[in-house]
């Protein structure tokens, strides 16, 4: 209390002159950072999102065009089944006309086309899903690498990203 009272340089002592200083080099200091700091700043933040717009937008394409795969998938299914269907009939009516040993054939082969065409549409369709986990690991793990460094390498973030998407595939 003696040297508060005595001015004597304690914590709660004020210098003028040391305060007129600090604070003009805090003004130099604003001044040369919002002209030379600041822009750049702003500059890479802009960048950024920018960056992370554009493989957002990238995504949000890979899944639409992997939904339309899927939807046409469907349809060659529906159209697969479709042909079964009328060829099944077809034998159908063979078969009143042939003998117990063609109408077994028929129905035969009616089935082999209906497995086929399900075992080719399951093929695109994973083969359509693999693309589009690819595709969107490469964009995430891109992205991520842009964004943040990391001490993990490209092949963790692979495996990474495919557990996530994986995960999300389950749900």
């Amino acid at each position: 209390m003696m040297l508060f009272l005595a001015g004597g340089g304690g914590i709660l002592s004020f210098n003028g002159g040391f305060a007129l200083w600090v604070a003009l080099t805090l003004v130099i200091f604003l001044a040369v950072m919002g002209k030379y700091a600041v822009p750049l700043i702003m500059d890479a933040l802009q960048e950024r999102e920018t960056r992370i717009k554009e493989s957002l937008e990238s995504a949000e394409q890979a899944l639409e065009r992997a939904e339309k795969i899927s939807k046409d998938n469907e349809k060659a299914l529906r159209e697969a089944e479709k042909k079964a269907q009328k060829i099944r009939k077809e034998a159908i009516d063979e078969a009143e006309m042939l003998r117990a040993e063609r109408i077994e054939k028929s129905k035969e082969e009616a089935e082999q086309i209906i497995e086929d065409a399900r075992q080719t549409i399951e093929q695109e369709k994973k083969r359509a899903m693999q693309e589009l986990r690819d595709e969107v690991a490469s964009l995430a793990i891109q992205s991520a690498s842009k964004i943040i460094d990391s001490e993990l390498d490209e092949q963790k973030n692979h495996k990474l990203v495919d557990r996530f998407i994986n995960d999300l595939s389950k749900n």
